[in-house]
């Protein structure tokens, strides 16, 4: 039998390193309090874990950017700013991330980053689709052709105190690379156009990187897919 340990996302090796010294001392004490400690350490590490994915290669498709359960799929009017007196239209698709799911988030598309704006806001549940709005968030536009544009957005949640976002303005992105965490539970937000066939549903779990969220071209719907592991 062969055991082998997961993938771990280095925005957790401080925690699993604290945690595991806090470990080692409880179990100097006692076997008890050593057990006792031991479990936030597993929990942790479980949290942070980073799993390889099989990334579809159609550049067609819009990828999920997290793990979680699709919330919510509406038509919604967006503008980036309050400056901002132009709204456009999207398709919304809002993901919940539990404490239990993987926290890596993924590119969507392939493309450019165009701009990228940080809000700060409350930190409510994000289990709720309604207050979640109110949020600390991270605002990402990717541009995948001329003046198309699709927008991610990381959303901290009533645990959920740090965004992690590592990508700049006028990077380019391919589809399913990692770009970020959201710790200890969130919401994750992707607009798509309102004219593209979206391939989910509400009460689905989807999966980062690997499933389908929309199809930007119904006649390549046929097409054999190629993968990348990622």
């Amino acid at each position: 039998m062969c055991f082998s340990l997961p993938n771990v996302n280095k925005e957790g090796y401080l925690f699993i390193v604290i945690s595991f010294i806090v470990t080692c001392i409880a179990f100097s004490i006692s076997w008890g309090f050593g057990v006792t400690c031991l479990f936030p350490t597993l929990l942790c590490t479980y949290f942070f874990r980073d799993p390889v994915r099989v990334v579809p290669g159609n550049k067609d498709l819009v990828l999920s950017p997290a793990d979680g359960v699709i919330s919510k799929i509406e038509e919604v009017s967006y503008s980036l700013s309050t400056e901002d007196e132009e709204e456009k239209k999207f398709t919304l698709v809002s993901i919940f991330l539990s404490i239990l799911d993987v926290h890596v988030n993924r590119i969507p598309i392939s493309g450019t980053i165009k701009e990228m704006h940080y809000k700060k806001g409350k930190f409510v549940s994000a289990m709720s689709n309604k207050y979640s709005n109110e949020n600390e968030k991270q605002v990402i536009v990717v541009e995948y052709g001329k003046e198309k544009e699709i927008i991610v957005e990381q959303i901290a949640g009533l645990i959920a105190r740090r965004i992690v976002c590592n990508l700049r303005a006028s990077q380019n992105v391919k589809a399913g690379e990692r770009f970020g965490i959201i710790r200890f539970g969130s919401r994750v937000n992707i607009y798509v156009p309102t004219d593209v066939e979206i391939r989910v549903s509400e009460g689905q779990t989807v999966v980062g990187g690997e499933t389908i969220i929309a199809n930007l071209n119904k006649e390549s719907a046929q097409e054999k897919l190629t993968f990348d592991v990622i």
